[in-house]
């Protein structure tokens, strides 16, 4: 969820991120991105470092067919609640279609590991009461 308020290149990160994907290195992408957080321009520097096709790369960035993606992908963390990053729905998928998921918790901001352990611990518990 690119925050455009915070850093005006977020959204074409979120971008780059995808293109990288294009050739099999989103999250080699995504790790350079939150690295670099300062020194993000030019795109192509980073293509090159991770090895990427850069000419493929800069024609990805340049045609920005990802952008709708990024803008549903964020129109959809606002619908479950997020308002920002980081955001964690812990939920469980159906059985019959791993694509449906059941939301039991929702944690906003960076939380400490307590709340994450007693979010699990609860999600188990309702989990086993259900069984």
């Amino acid at each position: 969820m690119p925050l455009e308020r915070m850093h005006p290149l977020a959204f074409k990160a979120s971008e780059a991120t995808h293109c990288a994907e294009e050739q099999g290195k989103f999250w080699e992408m995504h790790a350079r991105v939150f690295e670099n957080q300062k020194a993000l321009e030019p795109w192509s520097g980073h293509a090159e470092a991770l090895g990427l096709d850069v000419a493929q790369f800069d024609e990805c960035m340049e045609s920005d067919r990802y952008a709708d993606a990024v803008r549903a992908d964020m129109a959809q963390a606002q619908k479950a609640g997020a308002t920002g990053t980081p955001s964690f729905v812990l939920a469980k998928t159906d059985p019959d279609d791993p694509s449906k998921v059941t939301g039991i918790s929702f944690l906003r901001g960076a939380q400490p590991y307590d709340r994450f352990k007693s979010a699990l611990d609860d999600a188990l518990e309702a989990e086993a009461a259900e069984d």
